[in-house]
């Protein structure tokens, strides 16, 4: 049987490691796996496990989008919001891959879902999210990375849906706020 995997967040780390040490001081033994699990789902504030992942599994039904146990590694993403200015403009071209790709992503999230582009309507969007004039490199590398797909003579250019990573989220939703 796969386990299911559940986020676990808690707004006050050292108000859990309290409450924690506050269970774990009353236990007279070594706690099981599930009374490690329900010792933790408390200090988090619900009644057990089982609430919790009640909790968790509603939010997840209400949202209609599984939860996700991916870590964000919040260093990349600051790393990549340098190259936006202000305003959310790519200003300049990474000079890393692992740069390029979730820059990339924030122009790709620019573009409409399921609708097809001129190439002309393509350099308009991006020429509106970036300052250094190259359209054509952005476009090229949107196409070399599957992002975007083009018909064989170039006139029109889809993206393509698929899921993001972690980083490439947090970076979106960040500079969306600034467009």
């Amino acid at each position: 049987m796969s386990k299911t995997i559940l986020p676990f967040h808690v707004d006050d780390l050292s108000a859990l490691a309290r409450a924690l040490g506050g269970q774990l001081r009353v236990c007279d033994h070594v706690p099981s796996h599930l009374e490690l699990l329900n010792m933790l789902a408390r200090a988090g504030g619900n009644r057990n496990f089982q609430h919790l992942r009640a909790q968790i599994r509603a939010q997840a039904a209400l949202e209609d989008d599984p939860p996700r146990a991916e870590p964000v590694d919040y260093v990349r993403v600051r790393r990549a919001m340098r190259l936006f200015n202000a305003e959310g403009g790519l200003l300049r071209w990474p000079p890393k891959l692992t740069e390029r790709k979730l820059c990339l992503w924030v122009l790709w999230a620019a573009f409409p879902a399921r609708c097809g582009l001129a190439e002309r309507e393509v350099n308009r969007v991006l020429n509106m999210y970036h300052t250094f004039g190259d359209h054509a490199l952005l476009r090229r590398w949107l196409c070399d990375l599957g992002m975007m797909e083009r018909t064989r003579d170039g006139s029109v250019y889809h993206r393509v849906e698929q899921r993001l990573d972690a980083e490439a989220r947090v970076l979106i939703g960040v500079v969306a706020r600034r467009w």
